[in-house]
């Protein structure tokens, strides 16, 4: 038990001499983002809860000094068929491409591209297919987003390395 002990209270050491920072501490590559990331307006409920999910882990935009653009794409596939061939089992895909640019430049920081998966069962009722379908869903939107913003929170820490390395570079003086 002291071992693991030793281990546990060694950990943030040997974080700290790979050059692991924490994302979220005051000066982070996270905090640039905070409440300055305005998500394009969701037209559909997708893309309503991958917004939401965008603006709990950045907060509201208050300065707007960046722009996310993103297209979301689902599908819905039967993957669990009875003899009878009623299905009752579904997967939801979801794929969202990405990008931030610099509100008064134009400029693209960062782009890509999220995607991931879930289910649901479709036994039972049809309003609870309907609700396990529309809970899905929302879970998808919120494991894309989620895969967003730490791409953002890594592009930002990349940005901020550069921005330190010109900086501190001979020439830049």
């Amino acid at each position: 038990m002291g071992t693991d002990r030793r281990t546990f209270l060694l950990m943030p050491l040997a974080l700290a001499a790979c050059g692991f920072t924490p994302a979220y501490k005051k000066g982070g590559p996270a905090e640039a983002l905070l409440g300055q990331v305005r998500a394009a307006d969701p037209d559909t409920k997708e893309a309503f809860a991958f917004v939401q999910r965008i603006e709990e882990r950045l907060g509201r935009p208050e300065r707007h000094l960046y722009d996310l653009d993103y297209a979301i794409t689902t599908k819905t596939d039967g993957v669990g068929v009875t003899a009878d061939n009623r299905t009752t089992r579904y997967n939801i895909s979801g794929v969202v491409t990405f990008r931030i640019s610099d509100t008064l430049s134009g400029t693209v920081l960062a782009s890509g591209r999220a995607q991931s998966f879930t289910a649901f069962n479709a036994t039972g009722s049809t309003v609870a297919m309907l609700a396990a379908e529309e809970d899905a869903q929302s879970r998808l939107m919120s494991i894309l987003a989620d895969q967003v913003v730490a791409r953002l929170i890594a592009e930002m820490a990349a940005l901020q390395r550069r921005n330190s390395a010109r900086a501190s570079s001979p020439s830049a003086g």
